[in-house]
Protein backbone atom coordinates (compact mmCIF):
# COMPACT_ATOMS: atom_id res chain seq x y z
CA UNK A 1 0.00 0.00 0.00
CA UNK A 2 2.67 2.43 1.01
CA UNK A 3 4.75 1.43 -1.96
CA UNK A 4 1.79 1.96 -4.28
CA UNK A 5 1.14 5.44 -2.92
CA UNK A 6 4.78 6.29 -3.32
CA UNK A 7 4.69 5.21 -6.93
CA UNK A 8 1.69 7.40 -7.66
CA UNK A 9 3.42 10.45 -6.10
CA UNK A 10 6.46 9.78 -8.19
CA UNK A 11 4.28 9.64 -11.34
CA UNK A 12 2.76 13.16 -11.49
CA UNK A 13 1.63 12.67 -15.07
CA UNK A 14 -0.64 9.82 -14.00
CA UNK A 15 -1.98 11.87 -11.12
CA UNK A 16 -2.62 14.84 -13.39
CA UNK A 17 -4.47 12.74 -15.94
CA UNK A 18 -6.68 11.26 -13.24
CA UNK A 19 -7.51 14.65 -11.79
CA UNK A 20 -8.30 16.08 -15.21
CA UNK A 21 -10.47 13.04 -16.08
CA UNK A 22 -12.39 13.40 -12.81
CA UNK A 23 -12.93 17.10 -13.42
CA UNK A 24 -14.31 16.42 -16.90
CA UNK A 25 -16.65 13.78 -15.56
CA UNK A 26 -17.93 16.14 -12.84
CA UNK A 27 -18.44 18.88 -15.42
CA UNK A 28 -20.42 16.57 -17.69
CA UNK A 29 -22.55 15.40 -14.75
CA UNK A 30 -23.27 18.99 -13.72
CA UNK A 31 -24.31 19.89 -17.25
CA UNK A 32 -26.60 16.86 -17.49
CA UNK A 33 -28.00 16.91 -13.93
CA UNK A 34 -30.23 19.69 -12.68
CA UNK A 35 -28.93 21.71 -9.74
CA UNK A 36 -31.07 22.91 -6.84
CA UNK A 37 -30.58 25.40 -4.07
CA UNK A 38 -31.48 24.83 -0.41
CA UNK A 39 -35.18 25.47 -1.13
CA UNK A 40 -35.26 22.92 -3.92
CA UNK A 41 -35.47 25.47 -6.70
CA UNK A 42 -33.75 24.54 -9.93
CA UNK A 43 -30.46 26.33 -10.66
CA UNK A 44 -28.85 26.41 -14.09
CA UNK A 45 -25.19 25.42 -14.22
CA UNK A 46 -22.78 28.36 -14.53
CA UNK A 47 -21.02 28.47 -17.91
CA UNK A 48 -17.32 27.80 -17.94
CA UNK A 49 -15.11 30.82 -18.69
CA UNK A 50 -11.48 30.82 -19.69
CA UNK A 51 -9.30 33.71 -18.52
CA UNK A 52 -7.91 35.78 -21.42
CA UNK A 53 -4.24 35.46 -22.16
CA UNK A 54 -3.99 39.17 -23.18
CA UNK A 55 -5.78 42.18 -21.69
CA UNK A 56 -6.66 45.37 -23.58
CA UNK A 57 -8.44 48.07 -21.61
CA UNK A 58 -10.61 51.05 -22.47
CA UNK A 59 -10.80 53.17 -19.34
CA UNK A 60 -13.57 55.71 -18.81
CA UNK A 61 -13.11 57.87 -15.78
CA UNK A 62 -10.20 58.06 -13.36
CA UNK A 63 -6.86 58.11 -15.12
CA UNK A 64 -5.14 56.10 -12.37
CA UNK A 65 -6.91 52.89 -13.50
CA UNK A 66 -5.58 53.32 -17.01
CA UNK A 67 -2.10 54.09 -15.65
CA UNK A 68 -2.12 50.96 -13.48
CA UNK A 69 -2.89 48.80 -16.50
CA UNK A 70 -0.10 50.39 -18.53
CA UNK A 71 2.36 49.94 -15.65
CA UNK A 72 1.77 46.18 -15.93
CA UNK A 73 2.64 46.19 -19.63
CA UNK A 74 -0.88 45.98 -21.03
CA UNK A 75 -2.30 48.43 -23.59
CA UNK A 76 -4.90 50.90 -22.36
CA UNK A 77 -6.92 53.64 -24.03
CA UNK A 78 -8.17 56.48 -21.85
CA UNK A 79 -11.50 58.12 -22.57
CA UNK A 80 -11.74 61.63 -21.13
CA UNK A 81 -15.44 61.43 -20.40
CA UNK A 82 -16.98 64.21 -18.37
CA UNK A 83 -20.46 64.94 -17.11
CA UNK A 84 -22.00 67.21 -19.78
CA UNK A 85 -21.77 70.86 -18.77
CA UNK A 86 -20.47 69.77 -15.39
CA UNK A 87 -24.00 68.74 -14.43
CA UNK A 88 -25.41 72.28 -14.81
CA UNK A 89 -29.07 71.48 -15.58
CA UNK A 90 -29.83 74.81 -17.27
CA UNK A 91 -26.81 74.50 -19.53
CA UNK A 92 -27.67 70.87 -20.32
CA UNK A 93 -31.20 71.94 -21.32
CA UNK A 94 -29.77 74.69 -23.55
CA UNK A 95 -27.38 72.19 -25.12
CA UNK A 96 -30.26 69.81 -25.78
CA UNK A 97 -32.02 72.53 -27.77
CA UNK A 98 -28.93 73.83 -29.56
CA UNK A 99 -27.75 70.32 -30.45
CA UNK A 100 -31.30 69.17 -31.13
CA UNK A 101 -34.14 71.24 -32.65
CA UNK A 102 -31.90 74.26 -33.39
CA UNK A 103 -28.89 72.28 -34.60
CA UNK A 104 -29.59 72.55 -38.33
CA UNK A 105 -29.89 76.32 -38.07
CA UNK A 106 -26.73 76.66 -35.97
CA UNK A 107 -24.70 74.21 -38.05
CA UNK A 108 -25.59 76.02 -41.28
CA UNK A 109 -24.42 79.32 -39.75
CA UNK A 110 -21.27 77.67 -38.44
CA UNK A 111 -20.44 76.30 -41.88
CA UNK A 112 -20.51 79.83 -43.28
CA UNK A 113 -18.39 81.17 -40.41
CA UNK A 114 -15.80 78.42 -40.93
CA UNK A 115 -15.71 79.09 -44.66
CA UNK A 116 -15.00 82.77 -44.05
CA UNK A 117 -12.32 82.08 -41.45
CA UNK A 118 -10.64 79.58 -43.76
CA UNK A 119 -11.14 81.28 -47.13
CA UNK A 120 -10.51 84.93 -46.30
CA UNK A 121 -7.10 86.31 -47.28
CA UNK A 122 -5.90 89.08 -44.93
CA UNK A 123 -3.51 91.41 -46.75
CA UNK A 124 -1.17 93.85 -44.99
CA UNK A 125 -1.65 97.04 -47.01
CA UNK A 126 0.17 99.72 -45.03
CA UNK A 127 1.02 101.67 -41.89
CA UNK A 128 -0.88 104.83 -40.93
CA UNK A 129 -1.59 106.89 -37.84
CA UNK A 130 -4.52 105.53 -35.85
CA UNK A 131 -6.49 108.77 -36.26
CA UNK A 132 -6.16 108.62 -40.06
CA UNK A 133 -7.04 104.93 -40.32
CA UNK A 134 -9.64 104.25 -37.62
CA UNK A 135 -13.02 105.91 -38.02
CA UNK A 136 -14.14 107.94 -35.01
CA UNK A 137 -10.79 107.82 -33.22
CA UNK A 138 -10.30 111.38 -32.06
CA UNK A 139 -8.55 113.10 -29.19
CA UNK A 140 -8.79 112.80 -26.28
CA UNK A 141 -9.35 109.04 -26.52
CA UNK A 142 -7.28 105.98 -25.67
CA UNK A 143 -7.99 102.48 -26.99
CA UNK A 144 -7.04 99.63 -24.69
CA UNK A 145 -6.89 95.84 -24.78
CA UNK A 146 -9.71 93.57 -23.69
CA UNK A 147 -13.37 94.28 -22.96
CA UNK A 148 -14.46 97.82 -22.05
CA UNK A 149 -13.37 98.88 -18.58
CA UNK A 150 -13.15 102.07 -16.52
CA UNK A 151 -9.95 103.65 -15.24
CA UNK A 152 -10.52 102.68 -11.61
CA UNK A 153 -11.14 99.02 -12.47
CA UNK A 154 -8.05 98.62 -14.67
CA UNK A 155 -5.20 96.48 -13.39
CA UNK A 156 -1.91 98.21 -12.59
CA UNK A 157 -0.05 97.17 -15.80
CA UNK A 158 -2.83 98.48 -18.03
CA UNK A 159 -3.05 101.76 -16.11
CA UNK A 160 0.69 102.23 -16.61
CA UNK A 161 0.38 101.60 -20.34
CA UNK A 162 -2.50 104.08 -20.63
CA UNK A 163 -0.47 106.73 -18.78
CA UNK A 164 2.47 106.17 -21.14
CA UNK A 165 0.16 106.56 -24.16
CA UNK A 166 -1.26 109.82 -22.79
CA UNK A 167 2.24 111.26 -22.36
CA UNK A 168 3.28 110.06 -25.83
CA UNK A 169 0.28 111.91 -27.28
CA UNK A 170 1.52 115.13 -25.64
CA UNK A 171 -1.62 115.55 -23.53
CA UNK A 172 0.39 115.45 -20.30
CA UNK A 173 3.97 116.38 -19.44
CA UNK A 174 4.60 113.27 -17.36
CA UNK A 175 2.86 110.21 -15.99
CA UNK A 176 1.68 112.01 -12.82
CA UNK A 177 -0.07 114.65 -14.90
CA UNK A 178 -1.51 111.86 -17.06
CA UNK A 179 -2.82 110.13 -13.96
CA UNK A 180 -4.66 113.29 -12.89
CA UNK A 181 -6.34 113.61 -16.29
CA UNK A 182 -7.41 109.98 -16.27
CA UNK A 183 -8.68 110.05 -12.69
CA UNK A 184 -10.75 113.13 -13.51
CA UNK A 185 -12.30 111.37 -16.51
CA UNK A 186 -10.97 113.92 -18.99
CA UNK A 187 -9.83 111.21 -21.40
CA UNK A 188 -12.19 108.67 -22.95
CA UNK A 189 -11.23 105.03 -22.61
CA UNK A 190 -12.64 102.52 -25.07
CA UNK A 191 -11.95 98.90 -26.00
CA UNK A 192 -9.82 98.60 -29.11
CA UNK A 193 -12.04 95.74 -30.32
CA UNK A 194 -14.97 98.16 -30.58
CA UNK A 195 -12.98 99.96 -33.28
CA UNK A 196 -11.90 96.90 -35.34
CA UNK A 197 -8.53 97.06 -33.59
CA UNK A 198 -6.54 94.55 -31.55
CA UNK A 199 -3.54 95.26 -29.32
CA UNK A 200 -1.35 92.70 -27.52
CA UNK A 201 -0.69 92.35 -23.79
CA UNK A 202 -1.26 95.62 -21.86
CA UNK A 203 -1.07 97.85 -24.93
CA UNK A 204 -2.95 101.17 -25.06
CA UNK A 205 -2.81 103.57 -28.02
CA UNK A 206 -3.81 107.14 -28.74
CA UNK A 207 -4.85 108.64 -32.10
CA UNK A 208 -1.28 109.62 -32.95
CA UNK A 209 0.06 106.06 -32.64
CA UNK A 210 0.97 104.19 -35.84
CA UNK A 211 -1.06 101.10 -36.76
CA UNK A 212 -0.89 98.30 -39.29
CA UNK A 213 -3.78 98.23 -41.76
CA UNK A 214 -4.92 94.74 -42.84
CA UNK A 215 -7.87 94.07 -45.18
CA UNK A 216 -9.86 91.04 -46.36
CA UNK A 217 -11.14 91.93 -49.80
CA UNK A 218 -13.74 89.14 -50.01
CA UNK A 219 -15.44 90.33 -46.82
CA UNK A 220 -14.83 94.05 -47.22
CA UNK A 221 -13.39 94.16 -43.71
CA UNK A 222 -10.36 96.06 -42.43
CA UNK A 223 -8.68 95.71 -39.06
CA UNK A 224 -5.82 97.45 -37.27
CA UNK A 225 -3.13 96.73 -34.73
CA UNK A 226 -0.39 98.75 -33.08
CA UNK A 227 3.26 98.35 -34.03
CA UNK A 228 5.07 95.94 -31.75
CA UNK A 229 7.19 97.77 -29.17
CA UNK A 230 9.84 95.07 -28.79
CA UNK A 231 11.31 93.74 -25.57
CA UNK A 232 12.60 95.32 -22.39
CA UNK A 233 11.13 98.33 -20.55
CA UNK A 234 8.11 98.86 -22.80
CA UNK A 235 4.55 100.01 -22.25
CA UNK A 236 2.87 96.89 -23.64
CA UNK A 237 4.46 95.00 -20.73
CA UNK A 238 2.97 97.45 -18.21
CA UNK A 239 5.91 99.87 -17.92
CA UNK A 240 5.41 103.66 -17.82
CA UNK A 241 9.03 104.75 -17.38
CA UNK A 242 10.79 107.42 -19.42
CA UNK A 243 12.40 104.66 -21.51
CA UNK A 244 9.01 103.12 -22.28
CA UNK A 245 7.57 106.45 -23.41
CA UNK A 246 10.66 107.12 -25.56
CA UNK A 247 10.12 103.76 -27.28
CA UNK A 248 6.59 104.87 -28.21
CA UNK A 249 7.96 108.09 -29.67
CA UNK A 250 10.63 106.18 -31.60
CA UNK A 251 7.96 104.01 -33.19
CA UNK A 252 6.08 107.12 -34.33
CA UNK A 253 8.98 109.17 -35.63
CA UNK A 254 11.35 106.54 -37.05
CA UNK A 255 9.93 103.01 -37.39
CA UNK A 256 6.48 103.86 -38.75
CA UNK A 257 7.70 106.10 -41.63
CA UNK A 258 10.22 103.46 -42.73
CA UNK A 259 7.68 100.63 -42.65
CA UNK A 260 5.02 102.73 -44.37
CA UNK A 261 7.36 103.54 -47.27
CA UNK A 262 8.64 99.96 -47.52
CA UNK A 263 5.11 98.53 -47.62
CA UNK A 264 4.07 101.09 -50.21
CA UNK A 265 6.96 99.90 -52.37
CA UNK A 266 6.52 96.17 -51.70
CA UNK A 267 2.77 96.11 -52.22
CA UNK A 268 0.25 94.15 -50.13
CA UNK A 269 1.59 91.14 -48.21
CA UNK A 270 -0.42 87.94 -47.66
CA UNK A 271 -0.40 87.65 -43.85
CA UNK A 272 -1.57 84.05 -43.57
CA UNK A 273 0.76 82.81 -46.27
CA UNK A 274 3.64 83.92 -44.06
CA UNK A 275 1.92 82.54 -40.96
CA UNK A 276 1.51 79.10 -42.56
CA UNK A 277 5.21 79.02 -43.44
CA UNK A 278 6.11 80.14 -39.94
CA UNK A 279 4.08 77.35 -38.32
CA UNK A 280 5.95 74.81 -40.47
CA UNK A 281 9.18 76.32 -39.11
CA UNK A 282 8.21 75.95 -35.43
CA UNK A 283 6.16 79.08 -34.73
CA UNK A 284 2.74 78.99 -33.17
CA UNK A 285 2.42 82.61 -34.39
CA UNK A 286 1.52 83.79 -30.92
CA UNK A 287 4.06 82.98 -28.22
CA UNK A 288 6.73 82.37 -30.84
CA UNK A 289 6.73 84.38 -34.08
CA UNK A 290 10.45 84.46 -34.74
CA UNK A 291 10.42 82.45 -37.98
CA UNK A 292 7.47 84.40 -39.40
CA UNK A 293 9.08 87.72 -38.46
CA UNK A 294 12.24 86.68 -40.29
CA UNK A 295 10.21 85.80 -43.39
CA UNK A 296 8.57 89.22 -43.32
CA UNK A 297 11.86 91.06 -42.89
CA UNK A 298 13.32 89.06 -45.77
CA UNK A 299 10.54 90.34 -48.03
CA UNK A 300 10.80 93.91 -46.75
CA UNK A 301 14.59 94.21 -46.62
CA UNK A 302 15.26 95.64 -50.12
CA UNK A 303 12.37 98.08 -49.71
CA UNK A 304 13.59 99.19 -46.28
CA UNK A 305 17.07 99.81 -47.65
CA UNK A 306 15.62 102.00 -50.39
CA UNK A 307 13.14 103.75 -48.10
CA UNK A 308 15.59 106.60 -47.52
CA UNK A 309 13.95 107.67 -44.27
CA UNK A 310 15.72 109.30 -41.36
CA UNK A 311 17.33 107.07 -38.73
CA UNK A 312 17.11 104.00 -40.99
CA UNK A 313 20.13 102.49 -39.21
CA UNK A 314 18.37 102.71 -35.85
CA UNK A 315 15.24 101.25 -37.41
CA UNK A 316 17.23 98.32 -38.82
CA UNK A 317 18.80 97.67 -35.43
CA UNK A 318 15.37 97.68 -33.78
CA UNK A 319 13.71 95.43 -36.34
CA UNK A 320 16.57 92.92 -36.35
CA UNK A 321 16.24 92.40 -32.59
CA UNK A 322 12.44 92.46 -32.34
CA UNK A 323 11.51 88.82 -32.81
CA UNK A 324 7.86 89.60 -31.96
CA UNK A 325 7.34 92.07 -34.80
CA UNK A 326 4.93 89.85 -36.76
CA UNK A 327 2.67 89.19 -33.75
CA UNK A 328 0.72 92.43 -34.20
CA UNK A 329 0.38 91.90 -37.95
CA UNK A 330 -1.00 88.39 -37.43
CA UNK A 331 -3.45 89.77 -34.87
CA UNK A 332 -4.74 92.38 -37.30
CA UNK A 333 -5.13 89.66 -39.94
CA UNK A 334 -7.08 87.48 -37.51
CA UNK A 335 -9.30 90.43 -36.52
CA UNK A 336 -10.09 91.18 -40.16
CA UNK A 337 -11.16 87.54 -40.60
CA UNK A 338 -13.26 87.39 -37.43
CA UNK A 339 -14.82 90.73 -38.36
CA UNK A 340 -16.13 89.17 -41.57
CA UNK A 341 -17.11 85.89 -39.91
CA UNK A 342 -18.73 87.74 -37.01
CA UNK A 343 -21.43 89.15 -39.29
CA UNK A 344 -23.06 85.72 -39.68
CA UNK A 345 -26.16 85.37 -37.45
CA UNK A 346 -27.21 82.28 -35.44
CA UNK A 347 -23.70 80.85 -35.09
CA UNK A 348 -22.24 79.19 -32.00
CA UNK A 349 -18.65 80.03 -32.99
CA UNK A 350 -16.60 82.51 -30.94
CA UNK A 351 -15.38 85.47 -33.01
CA UNK A 352 -14.05 87.73 -30.23
CA UNK A 353 -11.89 86.69 -27.27
CA UNK A 354 -9.98 89.32 -25.28
CA UNK A 355 -8.67 90.10 -21.79
CA UNK A 356 -7.80 93.31 -19.98
CA UNK A 357 -6.19 91.78 -16.87
CA UNK A 358 -9.40 92.28 -14.88
CA UNK A 359 -12.07 90.69 -17.07
CA UNK A 360 -12.08 88.05 -19.80
CA UNK A 361 -14.65 88.55 -22.55
CA UNK A 362 -15.95 86.65 -25.56
CA UNK A 363 -18.52 87.35 -28.25
CA UNK A 364 -20.24 85.00 -30.69
CA UNK A 365 -20.77 85.55 -34.37
CA UNK A 366 -23.91 87.59 -34.98
CA UNK A 367 -24.65 88.38 -31.33
CA UNK A 368 -24.72 92.18 -31.84
CA UNK A 369 -21.54 92.87 -29.93
CA UNK A 370 -22.62 91.52 -26.54
CA UNK A 371 -19.65 90.88 -24.23
CA UNK A 372 -19.90 87.77 -22.05
CA UNK A 373 -17.57 88.36 -19.12
CA UNK A 374 -15.72 86.49 -16.39
CA UNK A 375 -12.79 87.33 -14.15
CA UNK A 376 -9.45 87.25 -15.95
CA UNK A 377 -7.59 84.14 -14.70
CA UNK A 378 -3.89 83.69 -13.98
CA UNK A 379 -1.69 82.00 -16.58
CA UNK A 380 -1.79 78.40 -15.36
CA UNK A 381 1.11 76.64 -17.15
CA UNK A 382 4.00 79.09 -16.92
CA UNK A 383 7.74 79.55 -16.82
CA UNK A 384 8.92 82.53 -14.77
CA UNK A 385 12.01 84.66 -14.71
CA UNK A 386 14.22 84.15 -11.61
CA UNK A 387 12.58 85.55 -8.49
CA UNK A 388 9.13 85.72 -10.13
CA UNK A 389 6.08 83.51 -9.79
CA UNK A 390 2.28 83.42 -9.50
CA UNK A 391 2.28 85.95 -6.65
CA UNK A 392 4.02 88.59 -8.78
CA UNK A 393 1.99 87.95 -11.95
CA UNK A 394 -0.95 89.93 -13.31
CA UNK A 395 -4.01 88.17 -14.70
CA UNK A 396 -4.24 87.06 -18.30
CA UNK A 397 -4.20 90.16 -20.53
CA UNK A 398 -4.36 91.27 -24.17
CA UNK A 399 -6.29 90.92 -27.43
CA UNK A 400 -3.88 88.37 -28.87
CA UNK A 401 -6.29 85.53 -28.04
CA UNK A 402 -7.91 86.40 -31.39
CA UNK A 403 -5.17 84.20 -32.90
CA UNK A 404 -6.57 81.09 -31.21
CA UNK A 405 -9.86 81.76 -33.04
CA UNK A 406 -8.27 81.37 -36.49
CA UNK A 407 -6.13 78.26 -36.07
CA UNK A 408 -2.98 79.79 -34.59
CA UNK A 409 -1.54 80.01 -31.06
CA UNK A 410 -2.76 77.11 -28.93
CA UNK A 411 -4.32 75.49 -31.99
CA UNK A 412 -0.84 75.26 -33.56
CA UNK A 413 1.04 74.33 -30.37
CA UNK A 414 1.71 70.74 -31.49
CA UNK A 415 4.39 71.84 -33.99
CA UNK A 416 6.17 74.34 -31.74
CA UNK A 417 9.11 73.22 -29.56
CA UNK A 418 9.01 76.69 -27.97
CA UNK A 419 5.48 76.10 -26.68
CA UNK A 420 6.46 72.60 -25.50
CA UNK A 421 9.14 74.24 -23.36
CA UNK A 422 6.46 75.94 -21.29
CA UNK A 423 4.59 72.67 -20.76
CA UNK A 424 7.39 70.49 -19.45
CA UNK A 425 9.54 70.19 -22.57
CA UNK A 426 7.84 67.25 -24.31
CA UNK A 427 6.32 67.67 -27.77
CA UNK A 428 3.59 65.28 -26.60
CA UNK A 429 2.47 67.94 -24.11
CA UNK A 430 2.27 70.56 -26.86
CA UNK A 431 0.34 68.09 -29.03
CA UNK A 432 -2.10 67.58 -26.14
CA UNK A 433 -2.91 71.31 -26.20
CA UNK A 434 -3.75 71.12 -29.90
CA UNK A 435 -5.76 67.92 -29.34
CA UNK A 436 -7.82 69.64 -26.63
CA UNK A 437 -8.45 72.56 -28.98
CA UNK A 438 -9.61 70.12 -31.64
CA UNK A 439 -12.27 68.76 -29.27
CA UNK A 440 -13.89 72.19 -28.97
CA UNK A 441 -13.54 73.41 -32.56
CA UNK A 442 -16.07 73.04 -35.37
CA UNK A 443 -13.60 72.58 -38.21
CA UNK A 444 -10.04 72.38 -39.47
CA UNK A 445 -7.87 74.87 -41.32
CA UNK A 446 -6.91 74.01 -44.87
CA UNK A 447 -3.92 76.38 -44.93
CA UNK A 448 -2.34 76.23 -41.45
CA UNK A 449 -0.91 72.72 -41.25
CA UNK A 450 1.18 70.83 -38.70
CA UNK A 451 4.07 68.81 -40.18
CA UNK A 452 4.62 66.94 -36.90
CA UNK A 453 1.06 65.56 -37.19
CA UNK A 454 1.31 64.46 -40.83
CA UNK A 455 0.34 67.93 -42.08
CA UNK A 456 -3.14 67.86 -40.57
CA UNK A 457 -4.80 71.28 -40.42
CA UNK A 458 -5.01 73.17 -37.15
CA UNK A 459 -8.33 73.26 -35.25
CA UNK A 460 -10.52 76.14 -36.43
CA UNK A 461 -13.65 77.82 -35.07
CA UNK A 462 -14.20 77.46 -31.32
CA UNK A 463 -17.78 76.20 -30.83
CA UNK A 464 -19.32 77.40 -27.57
CA UNK A 465 -21.55 74.31 -27.47
CA UNK A 466 -18.54 72.01 -27.42
CA UNK A 467 -16.78 74.15 -24.83
CA UNK A 468 -19.68 74.07 -22.38
CA UNK A 469 -20.55 70.42 -22.99
CA UNK A 470 -16.98 69.20 -22.42
CA UNK A 471 -15.91 71.88 -19.88
CA UNK A 472 -12.72 72.26 -21.97
CA UNK A 473 -11.87 75.91 -22.55
CA UNK A 474 -9.45 77.33 -25.13
CA UNK A 475 -5.74 77.32 -24.38
CA UNK A 476 -4.10 80.67 -25.11
CA UNK A 477 -0.32 81.02 -25.47
CA UNK A 478 0.72 84.29 -23.83
CA UNK A 479 3.23 86.38 -21.92
CA UNK A 480 2.97 87.39 -18.25
CA UNK A 481 3.58 90.87 -16.80
CA UNK A 482 4.27 91.98 -13.23
CA UNK A 483 1.16 92.59 -11.19
CA UNK A 484 2.12 95.94 -9.62
CA UNK A 485 5.68 97.29 -9.79
CA UNK A 486 5.96 98.24 -13.47
CA UNK A 487 9.02 96.06 -14.06
CA UNK A 488 7.54 94.46 -17.20
CA UNK A 489 7.47 90.86 -18.33
CA UNK A 490 8.02 88.18 -15.69
CA UNK A 491 7.37 85.03 -17.72
CA UNK A 492 5.20 83.32 -20.32
CA UNK A 493 2.95 80.30 -20.55
CA UNK A 494 -0.38 78.80 -21.55
CA UNK A 495 -3.60 80.21 -20.06
CA UNK A 496 -6.99 78.48 -19.99
CA UNK A 497 -10.03 80.65 -20.51
CA UNK A 498 -12.67 80.72 -17.75
CA UNK A 499 -15.76 78.60 -18.44
CA UNK A 500 -18.26 81.15 -17.13
CA UNK A 501 -18.12 83.51 -20.12
CA UNK A 502 -18.76 80.58 -22.48
CA UNK A 503 -21.72 79.45 -20.40
CA UNK A 504 -23.16 82.98 -20.60
CA UNK A 505 -22.69 83.01 -24.37
CA UNK A 506 -24.39 79.63 -24.71
CA UNK A 507 -27.40 80.71 -22.68
CA UNK A 508 -27.65 83.95 -24.67
CA UNK A 509 -27.57 82.04 -27.97
CA UNK A 510 -30.26 79.69 -26.68
CA UNK A 511 -32.47 82.64 -25.76
CA UNK A 512 -31.96 84.27 -29.15
CA UNK A 513 -32.86 81.11 -31.06
CA UNK A 514 -35.72 79.89 -28.84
Amino acid sequence: MLRGRANRRTNPAHTGEAVARAARERSEQERESPRHDATGLHLSAPPLRELPERVEVVNIGLERFETAVRDQGAPAVGVDWRIPAGGDTEAVAALARLLGPASDRVDAANAEVLDRLDRGVPMLVGVETAAAAIAGFEAPMILHCGPSIGWAEMCDPLQRSVRAAVVAEGWAADRNAADRLLTAGDIRLEAANEHHTVVPMATAIGPGAPVYVVSVEAGGTTAYSSLNQGSGAVAWFGVDSYEAIERLRFLRTAVAPALARALESAGPIDVFSLAAQGVAMGDDVHMRVQATTNLLLRDLLPHLVRAGTDRIGEVADFLSTNHLMFLNIAMAGARALTGWAGAVPDSSIVTTMARNGTTYGIRLSGDSGTWHLAASPPVQDALYYPGQGPDTSAGDIGDSAVLELVGLGGAAAANSPAVAGFLGGRMADAAAVTAAMRRICAGTSTRIRLPVLDNVGTPLGIDVRKVVESSITPAVNTGIVHISDGSGQVGAGVARAPIECFRQALMDLDRRLS
